[in-house]
């Protein structure tokens, strides 16, 4: 398994949401140290108040969604953020989208930092592994 492993968020919809979760606390519970980088929509699912609906029409659909992954056994969003933390997977909120989209560190869930992208490319630049979930 890779040593370092880096992912980019650009999008605040559910499945955007579930993503680098799931692939985050895979890999932090491989042994690899995972830095998550929220940015431009991606960054309202770091806030306190974060509830991701599912894309388009299907966002009707959300509930009823997370019922069916509840019945076998998913954790809420707010779960998987957690366990994901207690994992040791680091969330970044981009500096320059929380300035554009008005979100202050106060509305951030306890436990994610706030990062420039130009500290974050460098976390990146050190990495085994780099995605891009938008």
């Amino acid at each position: 398994m890779a040593d370092k492993m880096c992912m980019v968020v650009s999008e605040g919809t559910f499945d955007k949401a579930y993503m680098p979760l799931i692939m985050g606390t895979t890999a932090a519970s491989m042994g690899t140290e995972v830095h998550v980088f929220y940015t431009f929509f991606g960054t309202g699912l770091l806030k306190k108040t974060a509830k991701p609906k599912l894309p388009g029409m299907f966002r009707l659909f959300t509930g009823m969604f997370q019922k069916k992954m509840k019945a076998v056994g998913i954790p809420s969003h707010d779960e998987m953020v957690k366990q994901a933390m207690d994992l040791g997977v680091n969330f970044y909120a981009c500096t320059t989208t929380m300035g554009l989209m008005g979100i202050k560190e106060s509305d951030l869930k306890p436990g994610v930092k706030v990062l420039g992208a130009a500290s974050f490319l460098k976390l990146a630049n050190e990495s085994n592994v780099t995605l891009f979930i938008g």
